[in-house]
């Protein structure tokens, strides 16, 4: 048992162990992400805001989604900002390997630090864009919520569950370099099935497909506990968690179990 207890905790203790590489890396991300830029770090504000400009012309003017109490814009932005960072961090981590071949196949060390970097650099990219919202809360009178205590949990869990789904998918593409154009086609599509732009009414012969989805009982977390003042939905939410801790729990596994074919499929 012991055996079986200490192989499951090596790869998390080998990740304790290079937290100051992991460090390197995330910076070294931020720095050429924003290397030669004007703005720096002010462009992680620049897609949000752009997408929930669109967003708002077409389905607050045009197709009339009603969010009411909560404006359409920062309801649309309050879905924005945490796909955002589920997004960026996955289309970087997927060809995470493959992008820094030579120190995979040169160095050891544990390469779970390549796709996790990536989601720690978006993850600074998150807390950039968050400022947004919460000059849009100011600008429409809402006061945060008693309810936002609850906002780092929903965090970790969607953190949680974007480590675990990199790590597959950066491992996926090393061995299939379809993996990418097809989690690019995929990615697009999970976003309209997901509560990011509008309500997700679970109704109709494939709603199941829809409660599948862990994304939306995460992102409707957000809006519930900073815009509504109240607790996310116990159900969802808990199914989101157990999808989260097993992704995380899967990928790292996984990840560990198959680094050693890595040098030799790169």
């Amino acid at each position: 048992m012991s055996r079986v207890l200490e192989s499951f905790l090596e790869p998390y203790r080998e990740l304790v162990t290079s937290r100051e590489l992991l460090y390197e890396l995330t910076t070294r991300d931020l720095k050429i992400r924003y290397k030669q830029t004007l703005l720096g770090t002010a462009w992680a504000l620049f897609t949000p805001l752009v997408m929930m400009f669109i967003f708002t012309q077409i389905f607050a003017r045009v197709a009339k989604v009603d969010t009411a109490p909560i404006p359409y814009s920062i309801f649309v932005y309050c879905g924005l900002l945490p796909w955002q960072f589920f997004s960026t961090s996955l289309k970087s981590s997927v060809d995470s390997l493959t992008r820094n071949r030579l120190l995979v196949t040169k160095i050891y060390m544990p390469r779970e630090v390549f796709p996790i970097s990536q989601v720690l650099s978006a993850f600074a990219d998150f807390l950039v864009a968050s400022v947004v919202l919460a000059a849009l809360m100011v600008w429409h009178g809402i006061a945060p919520a008693p309810t936002a205590w609850f906002l780092p949990v929903i965090i970790l869990v969607q953190t949680s569950l974007t480590i675990g789904l990199a790590l597959l998918l950066s491992m996926g593409n090393l061995f299939y370099r379809d993996v990418k154009y097809l989690f690019e086609v995929g990615l697009l599509l999970w976003m309209f099935a997901t509560s990011v732009i509008y309500p997700i009414q679970v109704v109709g012969p494939w709603a199941w497909i829809l409660t599948l989805n862990p994304m939306t009982p995460i992102i409707d977390a957000y809006r519930s506990v900073l815009l509504s003042g109240q607790m996310p939905d116990p159900v969802g939410f808990t199914y989101a968690s157990f999808v989260a801790v097993g992704s995380l729990l899967i990928g790292m596994r996984w990840f560990h179990e198959s680094e050693y074919q890595f040098a030799e499929n790169i």
